[in-house]
């Protein structure tokens, strides 16, 4: 069955979240007197890591909402279990300033959107909201690049269950035979999407390997070539 349309992560896949984060996160803790809260700013943006991988698994696991697991993640860097919730809004607010000045997209996420913007119809679905990445998409200048954004948030259902791909399939009007998803994550993106009947495509940024099982490619400038002339992807044997 041919490939028609690609659905693509957006944090780590597109966007640069994680070198966004990191600046965003060592100018509010210099900003806000708090270089020093974990011992370094290092560790500092270490713990703040590791409870954003925590925290919003929670949320992935439909334990809290998105909203609360923000603020959560607040009141555990802080050490503030009693911060009252507009306290950890505002300061989260705050943080969230310095993350955007350092947004951007990765190098190769235009061109390889360029190279498919023929042959393929696109969307997004993302563990995230709406308002958040339908923002994010409109700053970075590519939200008219996607049919649909499709968000966990709003669907109270979240990557790797199969319902949110197939929401996702679902606002392309297609069926998920008919998708290839992108992401940077192997069990959450690429094993996710593949559970749920679509094309799973790892894309594995650090080289990290180890999944042959995935479809793995280590930037976006092999998904072009790979959608257009990969036999498994629909492509015909005599494509040139």
């Amino acid at each position: 069955m041919p490939i028609r349309a690609v659905l693509w992560d957006i944090d780590d896949t597109i966007f640069d979240y994680a070198g966004a984060d990191r600046i965003g996160m060592e100018r509010h803790l210099r900003a806000e007197g708090l270089a020093a809260i974990h011992g370094s700013v290092d560790q500092a943006l270490a713990r703040w890591k590791e409870l954003t991988r925590i925290h919003w698994r929670r949320f992935e696991a439909g334990g809290v909402d998105f909203e609360a697991q923000r603020r959560d993640r607040v009141r555990e860097f802080l050490g503030a279990a009693a911060m009252g919730d507009d306290e950890a809004e505002a300061w989260f607010a705050r943080y969230v300033t310095h993350y955007e000045a350092a947004w951007q997209l990765f190098p190769d996420a235009v061109p390889a959107l360029d190279l498919l913007a023929t042959g393929f119809r696109h969307g997004v679905l993302s563990n995230s909201s709406i308002r958040n990445q339908h923002r994010k998409l409109t700053l970075l200048g590519v939200r008219d690049r996607f049919e649909a954004v499709v968000c966990a948030a709003e669907l109270g259902v979240a990557k790797p269950q199969a319902a949110a791909f197939h929401a996702a399939c679902d606002a392309l009007r297609l069926p998920p035979g008919e998708v290839a998803y992108v992401g940077d994550h192997p069990d959450i993106d690429a094993e996710g999407a593949v559970a749920a009947g679509l094309t799973g495509i790892w894309l594995d940024r650090g080289g990290l390997g180890g999944r042959p099982e995935l479809i793995r490619i280590t930037g976006l400038a092999e998904l072009p070539a790979l959608l257009r002339v990969d036999t498994r992807f629909g492509a015909p044997s005599s494509f040139r």
